[in-house]
């Protein structure tokens, strides 16, 4: 009688446990995406804003076209980027630009003064500072999933049902990891 319950309750454990592990990378997976999400909800706030910036520095700097240029360019580049380790390179690029647009735009005294720049200016500041903490946030739970995946006795679970490692968000060049920089 107590063998036979023992080996009941083993394989009623073992489908419990199972089904224990894969809820749980489900569960990390989800907050993955849903980390990823509040990515790219920031990146395409800060991407409505460049045109307006764009069109704002025109006003005053009428001779700077190859930067708007290249600012449009590294916009759309980003855009359309398609993986995490796209998506970084593109933002990096994308914030090279930027530092270069508010650089230009020191040699404009009444562009400096222009309520509509400064709003630009603090928008944009917030943007970056929300994709900064956006980042953290999903680093962090790919961080959870990653480990999850690759720890025994969890990885059998996870290789049984094809869960897949995710790439981090990372900001690749030194000089990128500072925010760009706003100040007048």
């Amino acid at each position: 009688m107590n063998l036979t319950l023992i080996l009941l309750i083993i394989p009623i454990f073992i489908v419990l446990w199972v089904v224990a592990v894969y809820n749980r990378l489900i569960t990390l997976r989800n907050r993955s995406k849903e980390a990823w999400s509040d990515i790219d909800v920031q990146l395409k706030r800060r991407y409505n804003l460049i045109p307006n910036l764009v069109e704002t520095v025109k006003g005053y700097a009428t001779h700077e076209r190859e930067l708007f240029e290249k600012v449009t360019q590294a916009r759309t580049q980003a855009m359309g980027a398609q993986t995490v380790k796209e998506k970084g390179e593109a933002e990096n690029f994308l914030s090279s630009t930027l530092k270069s647009l508010f650089a230009v735009s020191e040699n404009y005294p009444n562009l400096k003064a222009s309520a509509n720049f400064l709003e630009l200016q603090r928008e944009l500041r917030d943007t970056e500072d929300k994709i900064q903490a956006s980042r953290r946030f999903y680093n962090g739970n790919v961080r959870d999933l990653n480990i999850s995946i690759e720890s025994f006795p969890a990885n059998i679970i996870a290789n049984l049902f094809k869960f897949e490692k995710k790439e981090f968000f990372e900001v690749l060049e030194a000089e990128a990891r500072q925010p760009a920089k706003v100040k007048f």
